[in-house]
C-alpha cells in the first residue's frame, strides 16, 4: 500500500488467559499451567492478527501485566503508594514506588518479541514503555543512598537496553508508549513535568543513530482503560509542539476520537519534523461501534490534506485493553476494528493513486 498501517500494541486477552492469570496470582495454579494458557492465547492472537490483512503484527501484550509495568514483573524492591492515575469515569490505576537502588529492569520486552516471532509469518513490531513513565517510580521523599539523579541515569541505561535488544532481535520497529505526556499537563500545568519527560526520553533516543531512530517511534494518547481516558480533556495544542521535539523517526497519534480532527491536523502540519513518519489514529478502541472501511478511508484522506502522503501512516488511537484485567472490549471487536483500519487504509491508498 502507498500508506503504511500499524497496530499500537494491546489486544484484549481471552477469558481463559484472564482467568488463569487471576488463578496464578492467588496460588490456585502453577507457572507451567499459566504458561500453557498464555502460549495458546499468543498463538491465537498472531493468527487472528494476520487474518485481518495487517502487514505488521504485535504480540498483543498478552502476557504483560500492562504496557507500563512489564519491566517490574519479578522485581522485589517495590512498595505500594505510588503515583495515582485517575480516569474520567472515576476509577484509577496506581504505580508502585521504588524502595531501594540500583534500579534494574526485571523483564525486557525482547522476551515478548521472541515469543511472538515464533508464531508470526509477518514482521513483528514491539512496544516498550518510555523511560518518562517509569521515572514516576521514584518516591517524592527520596531513597537514602540512592539520589534521584543516579536513578534517572540507571533508568536511561535500562531503557536504552530495552529498545536496543528489540532492534537487535529483529523487531520491524520499536514503539515507545508515552501516554503520560498528555497526562503530565493535568498533573503539572506549568509544563515543567512535561519538559522533564521530553528531556529524559531524548537522553535515551540520542544514544541511537539516525538509521536506528527511523525505526523508533513515539505513541501518545489520553489513555484508554475500561472504556475511559485520563486526559482527553487536555488540549492537544498544549502537547504536540513538545511531543514533536522528541528525537524519534515515527509518531503514532491518537486522532479518531478527537472532536476537532482538522484543528489537530493543522498543528501536526505546522510542528511535525520534516523527516518524520506520522501515523494518525483512524480507529477509536474504546468506542464499541466498529468503524466501516469507508469511514477509515475518509479519515485518511482528510489527514492527507495536511500531511504529505509519503510521510503519512495510519494506526489505532491506542491499544485495546492495555491492562491485563480490562475486559471492556472483546477480542472480536478489536480484530474487526483492525480489519476495518487495514481495508480503509487500502481504499485511501487507491484513491490517492497508490
Amino acid at each position: 500500500m502507498l500508506i503504511p498501517t500499524e497496530p499500537i500494541g494491546s489486544i484484549p486477552r481471552p477469558a481463559e488467559l484472564v482467568g488463569a492469570q487471576s488463578a496464578f496470582a492467588s496460588g490456585q495454579i502453577g507457572r507451567d499451567e499459566l504458561d500453557a494458557v498464555a502460549e495458546r492465547a499468543l498463538a491465537d492472537t498472531i493468527r487472528r492478527f494476520e487474518a485481518t490483512g495487517s502487514p505488521i503484527v504485535t504480540d498483543g501484550e498478552q502476557t504483560k501485566s500492562s504496557f507500563a509495568t512489564y519491566p517490574l514483573d519479578g522485581a522485589t524492591a517495590l512498595g505500594s503508594g505510588g503515583a495515582v492515575i485517575p480516569f474520567a469515569d472515576g476509577h484509577s490505576r496506581q504505580l508502585p514506588v521504588l524502595t531501594e537502588g540500583p534500579f534494574r529492569y526485571a523483564s525486557f520486552a525482547e522476551t515478548y518479541f521472541h515469543a511472538a516471532r515464533k508464531h508470526a509469518s509477518l514482521p513483528v513490531k514491539q512496544a516498550v514503555i518510555a523511560p518518562s513513565a517509569l521515572s514516576l517510580l521514584y518516591p517524592a521523599d527520596g531513597i537514602a543512598g540512592y539520589p534521584r539523579e543516579q536513578f534517572l541515569a540507571d533508568l536511561a541505561d535500562q531503557s536504552e537496553a530495552d529498545i536496543r535488544r528489540c532492534l537487535a532481535a529483529g523487531a520491524d520497529s520499536v514503539q515507545l508508549d508515552f501516554t503520560e505526556g498528555r497526562l503530565s499537563l493535568k498533573l503539572d500545568p506549568s509544563r515543567g513535568l512535561l519538559g522533564s519527560f521530553v528531556d529524559l526520553n531524548n537522553q535515551v533516543l540520542d544514544r541511537f543513530t539516525a538509521e536506528e531512530r527511523a525505526r523508533i517511534g513515539i505513541h501518545t494518547c489520553p489513555g484508554g482503560d475500561q472504556d475511559s481516558t485520563h486526559s482527553a480533556d487536555v488540549d492537544y495544542a498544549e502537547l504536540l509542539p513538545d511531543l514533536f521535539a522528541l528525537h524519534a523517526g515515527r509518531f503514532y497519534l491518537q486522532l479518531a476520537s478527537e472532536p476537532d480532527r482538522r484543528r489537530v491536523l493543522e498543528i501536526v502540519r505546522d510542528h511535525a519534523p520534516a523527516d518524520a513518519q506520522v501515523f494518525v489514529g483512524v480507529i477509536d478502541p474504546i468506542d464499541p461501534r466498529v468503524e466501516t472501511a469507508e469511514e477509515v478511508r475518509d479519515r485518511v484522506l482528510e489527514a492527507a490534506e495536511y500531511i504529505p502522503v509519503e510521510r503519512l501512516g495510519t494506526c489505532d488511537d491506542c491499544g485495546f485493553s492495555p491492562f491485563a484485567d480490562d475486559v471492556s472490549t472483546s477480542r472480536e471487536t478489536a480484530f474487526a476494528k483492525i480489519a476495518a483500519r487495514v481495508e480503509g487504509t487500502a481504499l485511501a491508498s487507491a484513491a490517492l493513486g497508490g
